[in-house]
């Protein structure tokens, strides 16, 4: 399905709608709000609660409007709390992934416990780990490996109460999401682990 063009199509096209622009908008404000509700736990770590918001802005824009929401999130909120740092591209690319992550995994998708918690995953090991580390080294004084322990730590420990926060936020809010036509229509709640397979 992610490779199929019309796929895609169905994501961009929100771009165009008003009713999902403005859901956008919200969700970047929303975002750039929990900004200022972190808590910084080292030099370049925060704890926020941002990706239950880009979780579920993700399962509804789907993964080509990700794109510019994610740009937008990360230049807005670099504006409006840059935290003492230079702008960096390489954390708006991260942001872009953020996005598209969830996006990939629940857009158009049966949302299962699953994938919830492989998104988090790749977010958090990929994107958190994998490259958090590496624009912290480019950006600050210490090597790669001294930023990637202290994010491989914090990004473990967090995850399964970030998993069980997502799991959650889904079983409470997809009735409504279903309700209004911004997510397909799910199975019973609540969330299974995997997607039971219909029979013939």
């Amino acid at each position: 399905m992610i490779f199929s063009k019309s796929y895609w199509q169905s994501s961009a096209k929100k771009l165009k709608e008003t009713k999902y622009l403005a859901i956008i908008g919200l969700f970047v404000a929303v975002k750039v709000a929990a900004s200022f509700v972190s808590i910084r736990v080292s030099e370049n770590l925060y704890v926020s609660p941002s990706f239950l918001f880009t979780s579920v802005e993700g399962a509804i824009i789907g993964p080509a409007a990700a794109i510019v929401s994610g740009a937008v999130t990360d230049v807005v909120g670099y504006m409006m709390n840059s935290r003492g740092y230079s702008f960096f591209p390489g954390y708006t690319l991260s942001a872009i992934l953020g996005v598209m992550t969830y996006a990939l995994f629940l857009y158009q998708r049966k949302i299962t416990i699953l994938r919830l918690a492989l998104a988090k995953t790749v977010c958090n090991y990929g994107i958190n780990v994998g490259l958090g580390s590496l624009w912290s080294a480019m950006m600050l004084s210490k090597g790669y490996m001294y930023y990637a322990a202290q994010s491989l730590v914090k990004n473990s420990i967090l995850l399964p109460f970030e998993i069980i926060a997502l799991v959650a936020l889904f079983n409470m809010l997809i009735p409504t999401l279903v309700k209004q036509r911004l997510i397909i229509p799910q199975d019973p709640l609540p969330l299974k682990l995997i997607e039971k397979k219909k029979q013939a």
